[in-house]
């Protein structure tokens, strides 16, 4: 079988940064290129097969973590962090759902970001977008915008940094479940919205025991399967991390389990795409209001040719205003054609808007709408959710408004902390994850 995996490099490539110095990102790539791989291409293949299941609506996906991830954001604090919150929101959700819930992060990778603009400006000065911490530096100076390529190789090793303390916590006990449950019991007692889903934590702290008097301890009650994600945006990276499988002889980008294109660079004939098609992943493509259904279709033949099931998912991100409206005749028509896709609701890059203060931030109410209007949709035609998508974090940041801590608008300036989009924080997440409970429940 013959693998080109260097056809993109003829097409267009859409936000790939500016090299000062192509020697310089040659030598990068070269030195990544003889790099252990951080994932393995069998684990992949797990991941695919789980969302295989998701296609034929026995499963669940629980997608999230940061906006951006930052070098500094790798540490054992941070990672514990979003761990436990993830955790924490999938036995919510494996309860209500009465299916498995498939644990993605946005971990491990996530140190790229695409812009709408080439260049910020503040003062009248300006400078190099920031495209995350992969490619240049966060602070707003001329030396830290410039485009460096041997953060690809410091992202190499955070992502490491990152999978292995997910591993020890995955596998060393921290995943236990009925320890996970009592970190909600917590939250139950302590958010000002606790009330509210003090039953159905009730209802799981009952199933437990239950299964606790009947003496069943399987080890899957201990220990969790965690996989990886990023948006695969920096093509040479990618690349540069891609390898051919002594197993199949198929190229696997071993840089993360699962890898998506972004709604900014999913066009038809261009390089992402291409490059896409080329490696046996399970992939995702992001769709916005102005997909087309002939866009999904020609995605789908281009991505997924022989109809693989858990190969390719589309995640959707409408806007709360929009999903009603533009979602139902994709959903329809794919579903019609055959295709065998994955629906996972992104409800959090529709919603983003600029506060009074300058802050981009997002209103949990809008994140909660754009969900129920994804369930709507796939309830009336009678097809699955198959998961959701979001940006959070572990920690008490002040990022979006509302939940049940009573964010507004004027706290925003408080722990703004993102290094791009604004994300949930700990309490909004969970108060997210019992509200797709009772969507669930109420179907």
């Amino acid at each position: 079988m013959s693998i080109n995996l260097d056809s993109w490099r003829s097409l267009p490539a859409a936000q790939q940064p500016e090299w000062p110095d192509r020697g310089a990102l040659e030598q990068v790539v070269t030195k990544l290129q003889g790099l252990p791989p951080l994932v393995f291409a069998g684990e992949c293949d797990n991941l695919k097969a789980e969302l295989a299941a998701v296609t034929r609506g026995e499963a669940f996906v629980l997608q999230g973590g940061d906006c951006a991830e930052t070098f500094a954001g790798a540490t054992a604090d941070a990672v514990r962090n979003k761990l436990k919150t993830l955790l924490q929101m999938a036995i919510v959700l494996t309860y209500a759902a009465k299916v498995p819930v498939v644990k993605i992060g946005r971990m491990a990778g996530q140190f790229a970001k695409p812009r709408s603009k080439g260049t910020e400006t503040r003062a009248g000065v300006e400078l190099p977008a920031y495209r995350g911490d992969m490619v240049n530096g966060l602070d707003f100076t001329p030396e830290a915008r410039i485009p460096d390529p041997e953060r690809l190789v410091q992202a190499y090793h955070s992502s490491a940094v990152t999978l292995n303390l997910i591993r020890a916590f995955t596998k060393g006990g921290y995943a236990d479940l009925r320890q996970v449950h009592a970190w909600n019991q917590d939250f139950v007692a302590e958010s000002p919205a606790g009330k509210r889903y003090e039953q159905l934590a009730r209802e799981i702290d009952q199933a437990l025991a239950f299964m606790r008097a009947c003496g069943a301890d399987p080890e899957e009650f201990h220990t969790v399967e965690f996989y990886s994600s990023h948006e695969a945006l920096i093509l040479d990276y990618d690349q540069a991390l891609t390898r051919i499988d002594s197993r199949t002889g198929l190229p696997y980008d071993v840089s993360a389990h699962m890898v998506w294109i972004g709604e900014r660079t999913r066009q038809l004939g261009n390089a992402h795409v291409e490059f896409f098609a080329s490696i046996r992943n399970p992939i995702g493509v992001k769709l916005g209001p102005t997909t087309s259904v002939d866009d999904a279709l020609a995605l789908i033949d281009k991505l997924n040719p022989d109809n693989e099931p858990g190969r390719l998912s589309f995640i959707t991100r409408m806007g709360a205003p929009k999903i009603r409206k533009h979602l139902p005749e994709l959903v329809e028509k794919v579903t019609a054609s055959g295709a065998q896709v994955a629906w996972i609701c992104d409800p959090m890059h529709g919603n983003t808007f600029e506060a009074p203060s300058g802050h981009k931030t997002r209103r949990l109410d809008d994140v909660l709408d754009e969900v129920a209007g994804f369930f709507e949709v796939h309830r009336a035609l009678g097809t699955h959710p198959g998961g959701i998508h979001i940006e959070f974090t572990g920690d008490d940041v002040t990022e979006c408004v509302g939940g049940g801590q009573e964010i507004v608008e004027g706290d925003l300036a408080l722990r703004y902390e993102t290094a791009c989009d604004p994300r949930l924080n700990r309490g909004q997440s969970l108060d997210l994850a019992f509200r797709v409970a009772e969507l669930y429940r109420s179907a």
